[in-house]
């Protein structure tokens, strides 16, 4: 119990409430966003191409909406925007239970990917905001953490509820959204956001911002990167549940099951790998990881059995673990204080690979299969360590210290 409390103890109570709600929102989300591209697919007339359009034309959205909501809560304030977000993104939810028509989806998606963008990287931000640089690796771990145990839940859940009725999952997510941001607004109250927030030392305007973001060269080049990444990365979301349903016997169940070994191997192998990555450069975790996603990409190639299907998808998920921690570092140290906001909404410049992913994805499976489909996002995944590699460069040259140096500096 004192070891607990003392864990309790270490971060700001903001941070934990952020961490539990994380659970939630990921728990209610994996119920049914990974299922909606075989939602679409066979509960509407859409061509596959034309589902990973309407998927896609979310986190396009994104693209956009997520560095307008940094600079806008690097503003108004983190309290503002999170809850509006959390809010909207409640109906979008029942609009996607009670609609058929592609159009509608279609704008019910953009909706969700803006809502997307407008909480996480603000919360995000706040995380910072409230943690000491030389604890925000660790802090990003245990959000990531959380994400996945969400997610652990979330899969198996919506498949039984879908055996009810395929809308259920999508009125449950909104039901829990609904109840998170209500509880959420009370404990930003409670813990005392305004005064934290009253701290800022400089208003930030959004053409400050952009001028400043758009001139980062390093930050441009892993941006780039994080676009060809999140291309690979997509495809675990949208056309490989379609996939292992082509593929094999009960691909649904399948799937659910790969998305639950995804989540216990990221919170069995969280602490391990964040410990070997403390050690090495936000890089290096960075090029170990796209290749262990290459690697992945390549076994779901050549799978043709429940086995191959989950052990590809545990090297993916090593890939992922090292890749998502170690990039929300890279963003840390990059961005000034009183930008922080701004540079995590950025970031969400990578979401235009969320786009291009569902879509690409969804043309190669349907015209070359999807052997092809997974060669093509593991040469992706090393392509984005190219411009990763290029950005430390840029990085290096601009601060006049390495990233490794950096790093120590910070400890």
């Amino acid at each position: 119990m004192s070891w607990i409390k003392m864990r309790l103890q270490e971060f700001h109570p903001i941070v934990w409430s952020l961490v539990v709600g994380t659970v939630f929102v990921r728990a209610a989300s994996s119920m049914s966003m990974p299922f909606l591209f075989l939602y679409l697919s066979n509960q509407t007339d859409m061509s596959l191409a034309m589902i990973g359009l309407t998927i896609g034309a979310g986190p396009l959205a994104g693209t956009i909406g997520g560095f307008i909501a940094g600079a806008w809560s690097d503003r108004i304030g983190r309290r503002r925007v999170m809850p509006g977000a959390l809010y909207v993104w409640t109906f979008v939810f029942v609009g996607f239970a009670l609609s058929k028509d592609p159009w509608i989806l279609l704008l019910l998606n953009i909706a969700g990917g803006l809502c997307r963008s407008f909480y996480e990287p603000v919360s995000q931000a706040l995380m910072a905001d409230v943690t000491p640089q030389e604890k925000r690796l660790r802090v990003f771990g245990i959000r990531y953490m959380a994400i996945n145990v969400g997610v652990a839940v979330g899969p198996i859940a919506g498949v039984v509820l879908a055996k009810s009725s395929v809308a259920l999952p999508f009125l449950m997510t909104a039901l829990i959204y609904l109840i998170y941001v209500i509880s959420l607004q009370g404990l930003l109250n409670k813990f005392g956001i305004k005064q934290i927030e009253g701290q800022k030392k400089e208003v930030v305007t959004f053409s400050h911002a952009f001028s400043v973001v758009v001139k980062d060269k390093a930050f441009r080049l892993y941006m780039l990167a994080g676009v060809l990444g999140a291309i690979g990365y997509s495809q675990m979301s949208t056309t490989l549940a379609k996939f292992a349903e082509m593929t094999v016997v009960n691909g649904t169940e399948l799937f659910a099951i790969l998305m639950t070994v995804n989540a216990i191997v990221v919170v069995v192998m969280q602490l391990p790998l964040t410990t070997w990555a403390e050690k090495k450069t936000p890089l290096t975790a960075i090029l170990v990881g796209n290749a262990m996603y290459a690697v992945g990409d390549v076994g779901y190639a050549f799978a043709n059995s429940w086995l191959i299907f989950i052990v590809a998808m545990v090297f993916f998920t090593i890939g992922e673990i090292l890749t998502f921690t170690a990039g929300d570092v890279l963003i840390d140290r990059m961005a000034p204080e009183s930008m922080r906001g701004s540079y995590y909404g950025a970031k969400s410049f990578s979401n235009l690979g969320q786009f291009i992913g569902p879509w690409m994805g969804g043309l190669l499976l349907a015209h070359y299969g999807g052997t092809t489909l997974f060669l093509v996002v593991a040469a992706t995944s090393m392509m984005s360590s190219a411009f990763q590699w290029a950005g430390a460069r840029a990085f290096e040259a601009t601060r006049g210290k390495t990233l490794n140096e950096a790093r120590i500096e910070s400890l």
